[in-house]
């Protein structure tokens, strides 16, 4: 059996597994994600996060496919994952956090937390993002 396909051009959303280590799971996912050519960021959020919930409407409608277009977001779910999030170092004062794995799956210093509230928080997050990936 073979590597699974890459995904479609565009933001991709992995959901994390409810349980595991973070580390490795992290870990995992960017050997898989460099394999494809993408590039992977740890993403965290809620469900009643308003911008999480505006981010995730737009990237779901391929509006930040341009913008993005080789993006893959492991996702967490702040209020199931803080625990084994915070062991890894994957910790914010805010969210949506979008943080840079280091190569041992544990959180680097790099990383975006937090937005507007409101429809804006989309194009408020996008340059902080392009930023944050290094263009």
């Amino acid at each position: 059996m073979g590597a699974p396909p890459a995904p479609a051009r565009g933001v991709h959303f992995v959901a994390a597994p409810a349980d595991g280590n973070v580390s490795a799971l992290v870990a995992h996912a960017r050997a898989e994600a460099e394999m494809h050519r993408r590039r992977l960021l740890v993403y965290v959020g809620a469900r009643w996060c308003e911008p999480c919930q505006y981010f995730h409407r737009a990237a779901e409608a391929h509006a930040l496919d341009g913008a993005f277009p080789d993006l893959t977001l492991l996702e967490f779910d702040l209020d199931r994952d803080a625990a084994r999030l915070q062991s890894a170092g994957y910790t914010s004062q805010m969210i949506p956090l979008f943080a840079v794995p280091g190569p041992d799956g544990r959180a680097s210093a790099l990383h975006i937390e937090g937005s507007i509230h409101g429809a804006g928080s989309v194009d408020e997050i996008t340059p902080r993002l392009r930023t944050l990936l290094g263009g």
